[in-house]
C-alpha cells in the first residue's frame, strides 16, 4: 500500500451525530460535560484517544470551532498532527500545533494561507491546487514516513475519505445520548447518494470488537471490507 492505514476514530451519540447541535457554538468536547448521564462515562474516550495512532489527522474548521487559534501554547507531545485546512487556522493556531506536535503537517489549496508566513523546524506544508486526499496520504507516506494514521475530522470530510475508499478502519466510542437535528453533523456528511448504481460507494464493515464500557458507553470496532 502506497499510503497509511488509516482508523476513523469518533466519539458519538446513538444517533450518529458528532457535534451537539448545528451552531459552532456547540460541542462535544464542551457539552458533554455539562450532561449528568454523559459526563460520567466521558473519561473512557479521552483514555482510548491516548492509545491510537501517533500520526493524527485534523480539520482546520473542527480545529478553529475547538479554538484552537485563541488556546494557549500547548506542551510538546510525541504525536504528529496533519490538518486541512484553507481559511480557519490562524497564525496563532499554525504556532499552536507547531509547538504540540513532533511534526505538523498542513495540506492547503490556499497559497496565502497564514502558515507560510510561520517559520518553525517541524512545520511542514503540502499545497495543492485543489484537495486529494489521496495524494496527501501517499506523500504522508512517502516523504515523512507514517505508517498508520488516524482521522479525526469532521462529517464533510469523513465523507470523502468514505467515498474514496480510503478508510481502512473504523474505531467508534458510543455516549449513551440521543441528540437528533437534521442539520446536526453527523459521522459521515457530505453528499447523499441518489440511485442505485452508487452503492459501490457504500462503506460495508466487518465487526472486530464491541467492547461495553462503563457508564452505558459503548466501543465498536469495524474493518471496512473491500
Amino acid at each position: 500500500m502506497n499510503r497509511p492505514v488509516t482508523t476513523l476514530f469518533m466519539l458519538m451519540s446513538v444517533d450518529g451525530k458528532i457535534s451537539t447541535g448545528a451552531s459552532d457554538n456547540l460541542d462535544v468536547d464542551k457539552d458533554f460535560p455539562k450532561i449528568t448521564g454523559v459526563k460520567e462515562g466521558l473519561h473512557q474516550y479521552y483514555e482510548i484517544e491516548q492509545t491510537t495512532d501517533l500520526w493524527s489527522l485534523n480539520s482546520g474548521r473542527v480545529q478553529a470551532k475547538i479554538g484552537i487559534n485563541t488556546a494557549d501554547m500547548p506542551n510538546k507531545t510525541p504525536v504528529s498532527f496533519v490538518v486541512i485546512d484553507n481559511n480557519n487556522l490562524m497564525e496563532q493556531g499554525i504556532r499552536y500545533f507547531c509547538a504540540l506536535s513532533k511534526q505538523f503537517v498542513l495540506v492547503t489549496s490556499n497559497e496565502k494561507h497564514p502558515a507560510f508566513e510561520v517559520e518553525e523546524e517541524n512545520l511542514h506544508i503540502i499545497c495543492q491546487k485543489e484537495l486529494s486526499l489521496e495524494d496527501a496520504l501517499t506523500k504522508l507516506k512517502s516523504e515523512y514516513g507514517c505508517e498508520r494514521i488516524t482521522i479525526q475530522t469532521g462529517g464533510t470530510l469523513n465523507e470523502l475519505f468514505l467515498r474514496e475508499k480510503l478508510i481502512d478502519y473504523i474505531d467508534i466510542v458510543v455516549a449513551p445520548v440521543l441528540i437528533g437535528g437534521k442539520d446536526t453533523p453527523t459521522l459521515i456528511d457530505g453528499k447523499s447518494l441518489l440511485s442505485e448504481s452508487e452503492l459501490s460507494k457504500l462503506g460495508v464493515l466487518q465487526l472486530q470488537e464491541c467492547v461495553v464500557l462503563e457508564n452505558s458507553y459503548l466501543r465498536l470496532r469495524y474493518e471496512v471490507i473491500r
